[in-house]
């Protein structure tokens, strides 16, 4: 088959699945021309193909029209060996002359969407759906009322309480501050304002993607707030996509919207608008939501937003999330805590490193990469140092607690712990490494915890009206590590004050404890477990300590902490700033004081110190050098405790024994028989039945049940596998469950799930997968240097071929790793020609981007 031919089948297909007609049919008229009013025939449509470059114009256009027949949109078809932006210029001419605004530039495998007012061509993996563009034909964006737009530092107010200002409330120099709260009034600060005023400076500089690099606690959803209403006010945006990390930042953001903004403008939750969320102005969702089965792709086009922020940028368009923030056109803003400069100190020379410094380094590169900061400048920066300075948030007093055990220092592969054996004196040491799924499991003690929760006892800082203990964070290495956390605070608490709080000073808030985001809401509000505990008339939670894993990390807002504890190791950079910055916000303790007698007697209201407990050495590994405010000296675990934790001890109770006692059978046996079958990817029906019964039995289970509701994968992953897999009953594990679900590839046990529960239909093939992926590369490499030259459209079903290659087979990407490319002249699964197909750039650029973005292991 031609080149032509191949090319016009897909765009078919695709005008097809976007919802376009050749023909009447029930779904509604023909809307597909070769002229404007004149409709195609059967015969026109099957002699179409054949020879794209020797029609009488030289080029074929397909003309899509609107509901009356008028032309809406020229789509230029291209053979597959040809780029399809050769055909820019006339495409443009010939869409100017019918009045079109609108262009799609084709050759069956890539795409280009090009607004004529608005910039230039950008991939797309789709055709919009007529609805789509006939709604986006009606939008027309005009920068020069956004540049001119008047921000003041009421902007938000004005949209909140109009005519506040005329209020006998705000007029009163006495009931200013009370009217203020009471109405819940938001003004922006000067910071904020310039955020705003950065975004109108890089519009006029013809920029359509901005950075915002802002610290923990300096109020970005208030600045998104003013940055929405911009663009939503002077009409260069109808709708916003607010795209989240996070479940519980959904809700947060959302609940945020409505209140800033809801007198203007509508804002949703896509979950819970399904039907109706083209009805508002502001679409809130996580990404994990869009990219779950290709929502994303099904259910919206790619004109249907025309601002997207992305909260937390370097987490919620990393690896294959990118793919959904590069789909939608139009006006991209990125929000992060996490500044580049962070990551400066450490050495980057060798690219194969592992620390996850490096990794997370290259990840914010392609962060300001994405929003059009090459240059490492984000559109607008305001860092920590810039709002301690002007007051608004505090540094940590840092408490550098470690043991003598903890300070075996963090190493490139997990957490080092150097073992020496006393027996021999000069015999070399030995070095044990645990990844960070297996600390609290295989290295902590029990008279390691003890002392981790004893020293924050003693040296956490406390309530300035009650006098105490002060609100706390204690950061823990698994759900099993928070519950005995939360049990020996518990225990100190109850000696150091009986009776007071009956269990109830430290609550494990884990995806695991019933109404766990709750208690992070009541926690906030000062009524976790009751309040009023030492003071009637003073409202503080009862509890005093939340143990978490990774609940409370990011977004959480909690302004009267006093104390956070790193009670494990911490390898992420950006989960080090956010979990630093939950105690950043300043706060006056006496606004939940109701006696007025004792309000007066207070002689330091304010917030102006929070502790940061660091028991390993967290702050060395990223800073290198510092000063620390506090240093304990703590005592060495002592050896020979029945729980001791001495490095190389033999293990005691509650530590892990090996397995022993295994059955051998020594005597003599025999085949008796011998056959083979080869059983297809469908399974036996053992198989069958088996998976299905393991359905059956997580949807039973009230726990996996609303964990799979709430999207919490990672705690339904490790309560399956800690309370259902391997047990005597069923004998479930991964393994027989990939091999009972029959697919030509490796299964991940949320797949698992999200089938068990009907989220998606079936498993997708290895190569509907593989599909996929490089359509989401494909999304991810557009802004990338050399992507539009000839040498990568023409080259694509190559780059595809390769693409599929390094993905599914090892062999071949140690070839390509190890530079032995010799040896791709008798590889007969890629061969020396397939290599040399692929236009130098990608040989390299693929590889790179496999690396980082895609999960190699479902393709095994």
């Amino acid at each position: 088959m031609s080149k032509e031919a191949q090319a016009r089948i897909k765009i078919n297909k695709l005008l097809e699945v976007a919802d376009w007609r050749f023909f009447d049919s029930g779904d509604g008229k023909a809307n597909i021309a070769l002229e404007p009013n004149v409709k195609l025939t059967h015969a026109q449509v099957d002699a179409m193909g054949n020879d794209f470059e020797t029609t009488s114009k030289g080029f074929i256009d397909f003309l899509l029209l609107d509901d009356q027949g008028f032309p809406l949109l020229v789509l230029e078809a291209k053979a597959e060996d040809k780029n399809p932006l050769i055909g820019k210029e006339q495409a443009r001419k010939y869409a100017k002359s019918l009045n079109c605004r609108f262009v799609i530039l084709s050759n069956g495998n890539l795409h280009y969407m090009w607004d004529l007012e608005h910039g230039n061509p950008h991939v797309i993996t789709k055709f919009p759906a007529p609805n789509s563009i006939k709604g986006y034909a009606r939008f027309h964006a005009d920068p020069a009322r956004l540049i001119a737009e008047e921000i003041p530092l009421d902007y938000i107010a004005r949209t909140q309480m109009p005519t506040y200002d005329t209020e006998a409330g705000w007029k009163n120099s006495e009931e200013h501050s009370l009217f203020v709260k009471k109405n819940r009034l938001r003004f922006l600060r000067h910071y904020q304002q310039r955020a705003a005023h950065a975004i109108q400076t890089a519009v006029k500089e013809g920029k359509t993607r901005f950075l915002f690099e802002m610290a923990t606690g300096t109020g970005k959803t208030l600045t998104s707030a003013a940055v929405i209403k911009l663009f939503l006010r002077t009409g260069n945006a109808r709708r916003v996509l607010f795209l989240v990390d996070r479940l519980e930042l959904e809700d947060q953001a959302n609940k945020a919207f409505t209140a800033l903004l809801k007198n203007d403008y509508k804002s949703a939750i896509y979950k819970e608008t399904r039907d109706d969320w083209r009805n508002a102005e502001i679409v809130v969702t996580t990404v994990q939501s869009l990219l779950f089965n290709n929502k994303y792709q099904s259910v919206f086009s790619p004109s249907d937003f025309d601002l997207v922020i992305s909260d937390e940028a370097h987490r919620s368009i990393g690896g294959n999330a990118r793919a959904v923030f590069e789909y939608f056109v139009g006006y991209k803003l990125g929000l992060t805590a996490t500044p580049k400069d962070y990551l400066k100190k450490f050495n980057t020379a060798k690219p194969t490193t592992r620390d996850p410094r490096e990794q997370e380094r290259r990840l914010l590169l392609d962060t300001y990469r994405t929003f059009g900061c090459e240059t490492g400048e984000p559109t607008y920066r305001y860092s920590l140092l810039d709002g301690v300075k002007e007051g608004f948030l505090i540094n940590p007093l840092v408490v550098d607690a470690r043991t003598e055990v903890t300070t075996q220092l963090l190493s490139d592969t997990g957490y080092a712990a150097v073992l020496i054996n006393e027996a021999s004196e000069g015999e070399k040491t030995s070095e044990q490494r645990f990844k960070q799924r297996s600390f609290e499991k295989k290295f902590f003690s029990k008279a390691t915890n003890e002392l981790f929760c004893e020293t924050l006892m003693a040296h956490g800082l406390r309530d300035p009206i009650s006098n105490e203990f002060g609100k706390t964070i204690v950061f823990a290495v698994s759900q099993n590590h928070a519950a005995k956390l939360t049990q020996i605070l518990n225990d100190l608490a109850d000696k150091q004050l009986p009776g007071l709080y009956q269990s109830d000073f430290a609550v494990q808030v884990t995806s695991l404890i019933p109404e766990a985001q709750q208690f992070t809401i009541n926690f906030t509000n000062n009524n976790l477990l009751g309040s009023a505990n030492v003071l009637p008339t003073y409202k503080t939670s009862k509890a005093r300590v939340c143990v978490t894993v990774g609940m409370m990390t990011t977004g959480y807002d909690c302004p009267d902490l006093l104390n956070l504890a790193l009670m494990r190791p911490v390898f992420s950079p950006s989960d080090f700033v956010q979990i630093k910055g939950r105690g950043t916000r300043k706060h006056d303790f006496r606004d939940e004081l109701q006696d007025e007698n004792l309000r007066v007697q207070v002689t330091q209201p304010h917030k102006v110190a929070y502790k940061l407990f660091d028991f390993f050495a967290t702050c060395e590994y990223f800073e290198k050098k510092f000063n620390y405010d506090e240093v304990l000296k703590l005592p060495r675990p002592r050896a020979g405790l029945p729980e001791g934790g001495e490095p190389g001890a033999k293990p005691g109770p509650g530590m892990d024994e090996p397995e022993s006692g295994a059955y051998q059978h020594t005597g003599e046996d025999a085949i008796a028989s011998h056959a083979e079958q080869q059983v297809g990817f469908q399974g036996m029906k053992v198989d069958r039945m088996f998976f299905e019964k393991f359905e059956d039995v997580v949807k039973a289970d009230p726990i996996i049940a609303k964990q799979v509701g709430d999207a919490q994968w990672d705690q339904a992953i490790d309560y399956i596998t800690s309370e259902l897999f391997d047990k005597p009953n069923e004998y479930f594990n991964l393994d027989k469950l990939r091999r009972a679900a029959g697919v030509d590839r490796r299964l991940g046990l949320r797949e698992i799930l999200e089938k068990a529960f009907g989220l998606i239909p079936g498993f997708k093939s290895k190569d509907e997968l593989l599909e996929e992926e490089f359509e989401k590369f494909l999304l991810d490499q557009q802004n990338a240097t050399g992507f539009s030259a000839d040498s990568a459209a023409t080259a694509i079903v190559a780059m595809k071929y390769y693409f599929k290659a390094y993905v599914t087979d090892h062999n071949l990407r140690d070839i390509i790793e190890t530079q032995r490319l010799t040896a791709l002249n008798v590889y007969p699964a890629f061969g020396m020609s397939d290599f040399k197909a692929v236009p130098p750039i990608w040989r390299t650029r693929i590889p790179e981007y496999v690396k980082d973005y895609v999960p190699l292991n479902q393709f095994m």
